[in-house]
């Protein structure tokens, strides 16, 4: 499709759509969680809003470079399971030497770059491994709608029905449309309560790290390896299994830097999107693949905008239901489970692995610190192997 078919309005509405979902997904699925990590490190209300609006930056600014670069749907966010394991492990390193870790890290993160055969062997990820740990991933999502609907039928059932209503007359509506609706329910229901709406900049504070061993090998080492498991080799696979080929090398590079850059404000870590990712790399971005790269406009707009009010935001989000999030991001990743479980099934030869990686991923295993993507990954990989070397010798 040629760059003047994109400029219609159709196609720009799905390229908007696409980035607002995945903006407001990524956001308030887990901003709490963060709040929790920023916590437990000891940081003030002031200090809180900036690590928030410092990982909204940094998310914002390093997806408009890379997708803007090389031209496809590269983007960024925050690392969940760090701030999971800054929120639960941090006990007894005090903010300053948190930064330091941080900083350890992203550099960590951007030295990997420079390694030729990790970078290489993340590259070739086979696609149905990658679709089918993306499946796992997102089935553990999509999975909290029945228990959400349980515990807000009077606000869950209805943007489940308006949602499937949608899906289909008019697709591309439905994920927008799911996602305001529940959110004006919320304050229509009074689920938001009183003084959770106040309005005001959100200002970035600064402060000098402390690099200490205790934080650097309790906190900060263990916060690059289960980004770079749970996170950036889920990013990437996302993208080989939405037939992409991402710079991995530089991708590292930046998003390393940026977590670097960043953390004296607050950012713990700055990397490829997993679950996000998936909302803007599939045919409701735009149909054809070559535009959907666009997305990274209102993605940088919306975040920087994101950024400037976090301190109201992480108000509002707080004072939201969880039961509610949970359902307006399950139904927004129902039609990438779809996509990836037909991707994964695609090949009848890969099918017994791509489903011991599926099933792995979804059981939510945890070893070592490590989440099940990063195991459901190595399951899979290994039959997967084993499976095309006993094909090669007969």
């Amino acid at each position: 499709m040629s760059d003047t078919a994109a400029e219609k309005p159709g196609g720009w509405f799905g390229i908007i759509s696409s980035a607002a979902t995945a903006v407001v997904v990524g956001f308030a699925s887990t901003i709490l969680l963060i709040m929790e990590a920023a916590r437990a490190v000891g940081a003030n209300p002031a200090q809180q809003a900036s690590w928030a609006a410092a990982l909204c930056f940094g998310m914002a600014l390093t997806t408009f470079w890379l997708s803007w670069r090389h031209r496809m749907p590269i983007i960024t966010a925050w690392s969940t399971p760090g701030a999971a394991l800054i929120a639960t492990s941090a006990g007894g390193i005090s903010y300053p030497e948190a930064i330091g870790a941080f900083v350890v890290a992203g550099l960590l993160m951007a030295a990997t770059a420079l390694v030729t055969p990790l970078a290489k062997a993340i590259a070739r990820i086979p696609a149905p491994i990658a679709s089918a740990m993306l499946a796992g991933v997102l089935l553990r999502y999509t999975l909290g709608v029945p228990q959400a609907a349980q515990s807000l039928p009077l606000y869950v059932l209805p943007l489940i029905v308006v949602f499937f209503a949608l899906r289909l007359l008019v697709p591309v509506f439905a994920v927008p449309v799911v996602v305001a609706l529940g959110v004006i329910m919320a304050a229509l229901g009074g689920l938001l309560g009183a003084g959770c709406c106040a309005l005001g900049v959100t200002g970035l504070t600064f402060d000098m790290p402390v690099f200490t061993s205790t934080a650097i090998i309790g906190l900060g080492v263990p916060l690059y390896l289960v980004t770079m498991a749970s996170q950036n080799l889920p990013g990437f696979a996302v993208l080989r299994a939405a037939g992409y080929n991402p710079p991995v090398k530089e991708s590292l590079l930046v998003t390393g830097l940026a977590s670097a850059v960043m953390a004296p404000s607050g950012s713990h870590a700055v990397n490829l999107a997993a679950i996000t990712a998936s909302l803007v790399t599939g045919p409701e971005t735009h149909p054809d693949p070559a535009q959907r790269w666009k997305m990274a406009w209102p993605y940088l707009v919306l975040y920087g905008l994101v950024g400037l009010g976090a301190a109201s935001l992480v108000g509002i989000l707080a004072a939201l239901p969880a039961a509610l999030i949970t359902a307006i991001a399950g139904l927004a990743l129902f039609g990438p489970l779809m996509g990836s479980v037909t991707a994964m099934m695609r090949e009848a030869r890969d099918i017994e692995s791509a489903l011991v990686t599926f099933l792995v991923t979804a059981s939510g295993l945890s070893l070592f610190g490590v989440g099940s993507a990063f195991w459901g990954l190595v399951a899979g990989l290994l039959l997967f192997g084993a499976r095309h070397m006993v094909s090669l010798r007969a």
